[in-house]
């Protein structure tokens, strides 16, 4: 127990105040302190704290008189206790009344406030009238804008949770009497129950109120209602911006002429999603498809990652930027806000320290993983809703009336959420289930109390969310070109090497070849923490083992960590198989699609709230040496996972044919334009094209995901290739020029009427003769040179 005392010119009261708490504290058992916090006294009150022998009790503070929010920061930052009492040095609440306060926090509450305005309470020697008064319309005030449903917050007599109360304290940046209104406005915010518990109470005279400090107490309210930004978050979130923008630098200040190495094909999907999404917006059209890629059958855009949560409110961005800038605008500042996000929220929840909440931050958002994602999925790295999803759905696990608000909001959260992302929602679902469930194992008390508001909450939120999704999530499962799941084949779950190798974009350790070969490809290198960074997590939770929260992250990780390793596992060094846990989810609903290499993506967090908490312990160590050699074991455990910037290269120009508008006396009204080969997850260069034109064609294949056939709803990415389709693929491949007979020739002809076609249109690549000469053969005549292309005019033959 830690007992802090504010105390301002208060030589008469400070040592029977003494006297009553240690005879109290010594009498009841256990270890204790007493923290004196004096904010600038002029009297003799230092010298009576420090005449005294006892070893327990200390004296902090300042030298000038700041005001008792400083005091109490101060106190609360030098106290060690498991449980600190707030109490003023007046008695006006005996310590005696510590023991109801104690039972409040035993039944799970983070705090106990000494109350004089609940049914239970006593008043001994009562204040002026005029005093009272002023107290009851302060509370009034207090509780009608700034704290509802606490009806007594400025009673000096109250108990925190040690840890809570230093998390919250640290953050308070009031120095006046309205530090208790800020401090418990913090509890509220992060979901710590807080319980109004009744006590006896007498008014003392010698009271350090003064008339002037009520308008200081009501501008101190103000600046509560006033978001804040502190110089150093406000430096925190300038240095993430920076880090954004650095990892994109290969193409940020150039993103219509500059194309992202490693994103394969996804950089021309998904510029053309936000083209598609801002022309059917801008033309009043069903968002939710398209018949621009995939003629005759069209595109559920719902049930491909369009991102309408961004890519709907950005409409006139991309209308008048292009979609090259939306994206870039999008990948840049999303990441940096998603750093953000977790900043906030560690540094509301877990540490005091906002170097600390920065490095841990930066870790959970530019983990090795999601920089791989940055190449191209702006869904795994736009995450910053998934943090503020965490802290609502945390407060929900106490119990009061402004639970079902939080839980509201949670439904709104969850509803937007899926708008950018379903599949980053349903991993993050994931993680934090498996973070409820490992921090029940370790504390089971804390769990019993919080299942029920946090089951009931969760239905408010559902409640909320379900209507606002319900249309969407019908038309993509059940919409025209739905489809059920994707088989994304052998290959696609983690190695227990994979985890521990550097990643390929290592600015230091970085190994191509090797993270290649122990993953999908660029943009699906889900691992790769690297053993440093495993072995500090490991050595981080050893350390702080005690602490509960530590430990249900450290299980979370682990547990994401081997569900990502699949179905089957392959033990390290043997030949041996063992069933991996993924094959309890695989096949299962929601989970069908999902790639479990993916799930390694919710280690990154709980590594960087590990990370947090580490740097703040060692940050405030007492002894330099520790201090220090801590610090550098964390930057060296750090230092090969620093990115390097990702690649990129000058884009292929579009060519003149698309961009004079020479495509349009080809094309009719009802036709489509066939790029050749047809546009495919291997080569969507045709995307690039059709949004170049102000997406002014209709196009047969394309890359995007979709049904297997009208039979089967099993979903693959593109559309099953016809004859034609799969023709001028082979050759593209192979450049082997094929025989083409009269069987060849009818089938293309059915396949170009089938598509509508008014054109095939085929533009520099590798194999382009042996592609011209197929097509020649095709359609039974040579084609023609127009705008950088070759054209095949369609017209008025058969």
């Amino acid at each position: 127990m830690s007992v802090v005392v504010p105390a301002y010119d208060e030589e008469q009261r400070i040592g029977p105040t003494l006297d009553a708490v240690t005879r109290y504290l010594g009498a009841s058992g256990g270890s204790w302190e007493v923290v004196v916090a004096d904010d600038g006294s002029t009297d003799g009150t230092r010298e009576v704290v420090t005449g005294r022998r006892d070893p327990r009790i200390r004296l902090v503070g300042d030298p000038v008189n700041r005001g008792k929010g400083h005091a109490l920061r101060l106190g609360i930052a030098a106290s060690r206790g498991r449980r600190i009492l707030v109490m003023d040095a007046d008695l006006a609440a005996p310590v005696e009344e510590l023991a109801h306060l104690e039972r409040a926090l035993s039944e799970g509450r983070a705090a106990a406030i000494g109350s004089r305005a609940v049914p239970g309470a006593t008043l001994g020697a009562r204040q002026r009238r005029i005093r009272e008064l002023l107290g009851t319309a302060g509370n009034f005030l207090i509780r009608g804008t700034t704290l509802r449903g606490i009806r007594d917050t400025q009673c000096g007599f109250k108990l925190f949770d040690g840890d809570k109360a230093r998390t919250a304290f640290a953050a308070s940046r009031l120095d006046g009497w309205a530090v208790d209104v800020e401090v418990l406005r913090h509890f509220r915010r992060a979901g710590w129950p807080v319980a109004e518990v009744p006590v006896h109470w007498s008014h003392r005279p010698g009271s350090k109120v003064r008339p002037l400090d009520y308008p200081r107490f009501l501008r101190d309210l103000v600046r509560l209602r006033l978001p804040s930004v502190r110089p150093a978050d406000a430096l925190a979130v300038a240095l993430f911006l920076v880090l954004s923008v650095a990892l994109y630098s290969g193409r940020v200040f150039d993103p219509a002429h500059r194309y992202l190495t490693d994103s394969l094909q996804d950089q021309n999907q998904w510029e053309w999603f936000f083209a598609v999404t801002a022309d059917n917006v801008a033309h009043l059209r069903n968002p939710l498809f398209t018949g621009l890629q995939g003629f005759p059958d069209g595109v559920n855009l719902m049930a491909n990652t369009t991102m309408p949560g961004l890519s709907v409110p950005l409409t006139p961005v991309t209308l008048l930027l292009g979609p090259a800038v939306t994206l870039s605008l999008v990948m840049v500042l999303g990441l940096a806000a998603t750093a953000a996000a977790w900043y906030r929220l560690i540094l509301r929840r877990l540490v005091r320290g906002r170097a600390a909440a920065f490095t841990g931050a930066a870790l959970a958002a530019f983990a090795p993983p999601l920089v791989s994602h940055a190449n191209a999925h702006p869904n795994f790295v736009v995450l910053f809703m998934i943090p503020p999803i965490v802290e609502r759905a945390l407060r929900l696990t106490s119990a009061g009336t402004a639970r079902t608000r939080d839980a509201v909001v949670l439904g709104l959260m969850a509803a937007y959420q899926l708008f950018l992302g379903e599949e980053a929602l349903l991993l993050a679902a994931l993680g934090m289930l498996l973070f409820a469930l490992a921090h029940a194992a370790v504390r089971p008390d804390v769990a019993r109390t919080a299942v029920r508001p946090l089951l009931r909450g969760l239905a408010v939120a559902a409640a909320v969310c379900l209507p606002l999704v319900v249309y969407p999530l019908a038309w993509q499962f059940s919409g025209p070109q739905s489809y059920t799941g994707i088989e994304h084949g052998p290959g696609t779950a983690n190695t227990v090497r994979a985890l521990l190798t550097f990643a390929e974009r290592s600015l230091l350790a970085g190994d191509a070849a090797r993270a290649d070969a122990l993953s999908l490809n660029p943009t699906e290198q889900n691992a790769f923490y690297g053993w440093p960074l495993v072995l500090l997590a490991l050595a981080i939770t050893v350390r702080l083992r005690r602490r509960p929260v530590v430990v249900a992250l450290a299980l979370t990780a682990l547990a994401a960590a081997v569900l990502s390793l699949g179905s089957a596992v392959h033990v390290p060094f043997t030949q041996v198989t063992v069933p991996g846990p993924w094959a309890l989810l695989a096949g299962r609903p929601l989970f069908e699609s999902v790639i479990e290499s993916r799930v390694a993506l919710v280690c990154a967090p709980p590594l960087g709230m590990l990370l947090a908490l580490a740097v703040d312990r060692l940050t405030h160590a007492r002894r330099p040496g520790t201090r220090y050699a801590g610090l550098a074991v964390v930057c060296l455990a750090l230092l090969p996972l620093v990115p390097a910037p990702l690649r990129s290269e000058p884009r292929a120009e579009v060519p003149a044919f698309f961009t004079d508008g020479t495509w349009r006396s080809y094309v009719r009204d009802g036709e489509t334009l066939v790029p050749v080969p047809l546009a495919e997850p291997a080569d969507a260069e045709a995307l690039h094209w059709q949004t170049a034109t102000g997406l002014g064609f209709r196009m047969p294949g394309g890359y995007f995901n979709g049904p297997y056939g009208d039979g089967d709803r099993s979903g693959v990415y593109g559309v099953p290739m016809r004859f034609t389709a799969g023709l001028l693929h082979d050759v593209r491949q192979t450049g082997v020029v094929p025989v083409v007979d009269d069987g060849a020739r009818a089938a293309a002809r059915a396949d170009l009427a089938y598509w509508r076609a008014g054109a095939l249109v085929l533009g520099p690549q590798p194999h382009a003769d042996a592609l011209r000469e197929t097509v020649d053969k095709l359609v039974g005549r040579r084609g023609g040179r127009v705008g950088g292309v070759w054209v095949w005019d369609l017209h008025g033959r058969s």
